[in-house]
């Protein structure tokens, strides 16, 4: 890579190209409403013995189309050849004393959908469903459209299955389902993406900024010499001092369309090679500025 051969409009379009890139990966980040993770703190009360056992934790996340409420009750098992409660007739074996209860579901057979509805017309305040076997303590946000307004969270196989074991040995167990934090994972992903591109634009620009004055002093070379130059072919010029019975003295002839001032004797002014003349005071320090002619734009230096 020639880094001499970078320009100004080199430069500015790499530095648009990294702004809109960085402009889109900010539009292109996920709603946070639809993509955020809210973990459940499940409260789980229940007696072994003369012993009350409390076990309170990020226990599980939200459902994505789950209302984000506080729901408690007895945690009650499908029947046993049904425990997915993919079945319409899926019946729950709700303790007498429970005056609400949430159902729990090991996860499979149909989708989230249908085992949440069936759960729901059954009568549960809420629905926990546990991942697969295997899974370990992972857990993700399910989808379940059409699920109206019952609390779904899913919990890690782990979880679940001591809950399970627990409930088959005919303890009574309790949950208090409590809304969490709000996580977003995929947030890590796009600050990576954007601090790459900010890194990069920083190299790029740092890299520009190191030889910008070897660029600059050239450029400032080129404009002194040109400055020179200018000089030079205005001291070239013919000058002249205008006196009585001059035609240019006519006020309805000619006036210096610098100053916008007549003519007068005994006024010096600058003929250039167009034959256009102006006040040399007048003519002089424009020239320098632009080095053209101010009626027909012609360039000095071309002579």
């Amino acid at each position: 890579m020639n880094l001499l051969r970078i320009t100004p409009s080199t430069h500015s379009s790499v530095s648009s190209r990294l702004w809109r890139l960085s402009i889109f990966l900010l539009l292109s980040l996920p709603d946070s409403k639809g993509r955020a993770i809210w973990t459940a703190h499940l409260n789980i009360t229940f007696q072994v013995g003369d012993r009350i056992i409390s076990q309170l934790g990020d226990s599980g996340v939200f459902g994505n189309h789950s209302p984000l409420e506080r729901v408690s009750g007895a945690v009650v098992l499908p029947e046993r050849w049904n425990q997915n409660a993919c079945n319409p007739l899926t019946n729950f074996s709700r303790p007498e004393q429970a005056d609400s209860w949430l159902a729990l579901i090991e996860r499979g057979g149909c989708t989230f959908t249908q085992k949440i509805n069936v759960a729901a017309e059954k009568g549960a305040n809420g629905v926990i469903i546990y991942n697969y076997p295997g899974t370990g303590n992972k857990v993700f946000p399910m989808s379940h459209r059409g699920t109206e307004n019952i609390v779904a969270v899913m919990i890690s196989n782990l979880k679940g299955m001591e809950l399970l074991r627990l409930i088959e040995k005919g303890v009574y167990v309790t949950i208090v389902i409590e809304v969490g934090r709000m996580q977003m994972p995929w947030l890590s992903h796009y600050v990576m993406s954007l601090f790459t591109i900010l890194a990069a634009t920083i190299a790029y620009l740092f890299l520009c900024c190191a030889w910008r004055p070897r660029a600059h002093n050239s450029s400032m070379g080129r404009r002194r010499q040109i400055k020179r130059d200018v000089k030079k072919a205005i001291g070239q010029l013919q000058l002249r001092v205008l006196k009585e019975g001059d035609k240019e003295l006519d006020p309805n002839e000619n006036n210096c369309v610098v100053c916008f001032d007549i003519y007068k004797p005994r006024d010096v002014v600058r003929i250039l090679t167009c034959k256009h003349f102006f006040h040399k005071a007048c003519i002089d320090p424009w020239l320098l500025a632009h080095r053209t002619c101010p009626m027909c734009k012609y360039d000095i230096l071309k002579t």
